[in-house]
């Protein structure tokens, strides 16, 4: 099962749809004059117009800045080398570059019922079919990359610490996402505005510390990040190719540029957050990064926790459980909102209690499985989303706006 899973997303995730990805961040890279270079001022022209665009941001910032951040990242450079961390950036400044024009496309047709890529996709492009699809996808995906991914490898770190009591996990886990997320957008905003700074803050309290009493590693470091994603060696290999690959569906696994989730999220502010859905990109992408320095700084097993003992000893498994826990969460409840909006888009508007429940399930259900199994089904639905927004964000080009 896992070989034949782990082919269909090689499928998915081939050649074709990078070169589709990084092709259509640089075309409106060129088009938007490198708006991300603009950032700044961006931010300064938006108007947060009160504690409303505040919890979208946040509950943007939180479906995005995930365990794959952590996990995903050491993955990263388990299977891809150093060399994966340079395509990481790649993919995220081209992919604030889409992620912006998503928001200035859902901005132009998104309402209170039909947001995001499913409105742009409808009403931009006129096909409702494409829309429907997408809506799919989307829903898929915020069931494994939302949330059994999130919820796995929170699992895996608290058995390490308590045993493993897979019901039990799963059944709380399930009545804390069910708490969250049927409040709706208001309430799940709240929860990720106090959760997603106290991880962030503590994360890095902690990876900053570890990175500075191996600093004498710092050069040896950069010059791998740059050497393994270009090097003759690694070229000989075959592994420059696969850096490539792996940086960049990490890389959107974690900032999902390209998606088309971050204009469904930003959907529920009152005004255009185009600016502060590249901001997010960019923190998401220093998180990672943050991540991956500590991790070759430290050890030589690609294990985060490995690399944390140095400085907490015992406490590093513990602190990295609680992490985990709250950066899982903060994704797990945004991404249900990305799953509901596609749930009832294709339902007219009904059955969003079930849904509540059904996606409260799935997500507790990540407890219960293996990784691999878990973040391979993750990444095929993750490559699946891009396809349908791909289609809108290349025929509707001329509808988004230079600056």
């Amino acid at each position: 099962m896992q070989e034949t899973l782990e082919r269909l997303s090689g499928a998915v995730w081939g050649a074709p749809l990078i070169a589709v990805l990084l092709g259509t961040g640089l075309y409106y890279t060129l088009r938007l004059g490198f708006v991300q270079l603009r950032l700044p001022k961006l931010l300064k022209q938006t108007q947060m117009r009160g504690s409303t665009n505040l919890k979208a941001v946040f509950m943007s910032l939180g479906a995005s800045m995930g365990t794959g951040n952590i996990a995903g990242t050491a993955s990263a450079l388990a299977i891809g080398g150093a060399g994966s961390v340079l395509w990481m950036w790649v993919s995220a400044f081209f992919g604030m570059a889409l992620v912006y024009a998503e928001n200035k496309l859902s901005a132009a047709y998104s309402d209170g019922n039909v947001l995001g890529p499913m409105a742009y996709l409808s009403r931009g492009l006129g096909s409702r079919s494409l829309a429907l699809v997408f809506a799919l996808f989307c829903v898929l995906a915020s069931f494994g990359m939302g949330g059994m991914a999130q919820v796995n490898t929170f699992a895996l770190c608290f058995y390490g610490c308590v045993g493993e009591r897979r019901i039990l996990t799963a059944a709380a886990v399930f009545l804390l996402i069910l708490a969250i997320i049927c409040g709706g957008a208001r309430r799940i905003g709240t929860a990720a505005q106090y959760m997603l700074p106290l991880a962030g803050i503590a994360y890095a309290a902690v990876c900053i510390p570890v990175i500075a009493m191996n600093r004498e590693q710092l050069p040896s470091v950069i010059s791998d990040i740059f050497g393994q994603a270009f090097g003759v060696k690694q070229a000989a290999g075959g592994l420059v190719g696969q850096a490539v690959a792996v940086g960049i569906r990490r890389g959107i696994f974690s900032n999902e540029a390209g998606l088309g989730s971050s204009p469904i999220l930003h959907s529920s502010a009152d005004g255009d957050m185009s600016a502060w859905s590249m901001a997010e990109v960019l923190a998401d992408t220093l998180c990672c990064t943050l991540t991956a320095v500590t991790v070759l700084c430290a050890c030589d097993t690609y294990s985060v926790a490995d690399s944390l003992a140095c400085l907490l000893g015992g406490g590093a498994v513990p602190f990295l459980t609680a992490v985990n826990g709250l950066f899982a969460l903060c994704t797990v409840i945004g991404w249900y909102y990305c799953g509901e909006s596609a749930f009832l888009f294709i339902t007219g508007g009904r059955a969003r209690r079930l849904f509540c429940l059904i996606f409260a399930a799935a997500a507790a259900s990540g407890a219960l499985f293996t990784a691999p199994a878990v973040w391979t089904l993750s990444d095929i639905f993750n490559g699946l989303m891009a396809f349908p927004n791909l289609i809108g964000l290349i025929m509707l080009r001329k509808d988004v706006p230079r600056e």
